[in-house]
């Protein structure tokens, strides 16, 4: 291979008058694809885990990063380069992540509305009043394993115990409930 810094370029083509092409790199590039991957893989992962709090999720994440970035990314350009691209890639890739798991696109915050949103202190018993709004609308066994939980501060055992029904349902109509919870109060919205 030739010495870092010069190499030939993609296809080993010729130049004008049949001189081999060069390709001129920065003093700091990344010799091939396995050392680029190898300096940028961890400090990815490590992001991407602090995203989405789980091993499985920041590996895959990380792959589908290096894998969008392979056709796009230079080999001659500057680790600041690659790394601000890589940086930029995994945004995008955990942007489609969050919209694949959750349905809906997040966008960023609007700082003037919700700076205005903010400074003012909600109408007194605003939150008893919409928890009980949303309540009413869920069906009783629901409404009641939530009251029970949220309200009454009850562990999930207490809480099945109550209901007479055993820890793992009060489990799965606790996950219903918050769930139909959800989308009452996105119809609401």
């Amino acid at each position: 291979m030739a010495e870092r810094g010069r190499g030939r370029a993609a296809g080993g083509g010729s130049g004008p008058a049949g001189r081999p092409l060069h390709v001129v790199r920065a003093g700091d590039a990344y010799a091939d694809w396995e050392e680029l991957y190898a300096d940028n893989v961890v400090r990815l992962y490590r992001l991407l885990y602090s995203k989405v709090g789980n091993r499985v999720d920041a590996e895959d994440l990380t792959t589908e990063v290096f894998l969008a970035a392979y056709g796009p990314l230079r080999l001659e350009a500057s680790r600041g380069e690659v790394r601000a691209y890589l940086s930029q890639t995994a945004r995008t890739v955990l942007a489609s992540f969050w919209r694949r798991r959750l349905g809906k696109e997040i966008t960023g915050i609007d700082l003037d509305a919700a700076e205005e949103f903010l400074e003012r202190p909600p109408p007194d018993g605003y939150a008893a009043k919409r928890a009980q709004r949303i309540l009413a609308v869920l069906p009783a066994r629901s409404r009641r394993i939530l009251e029970l939980r949220f309200l009454e501060r009850r562990s999930l055992r207490d809480s099945a115990d109550a209901m007479g029904i055993t820890v793992g349902n009060a489990k799965v109509l606790q996950h219903r409930a918050l769930r139909m919870a959800a989308q009452v109060r996105e119809d609401e919205s």
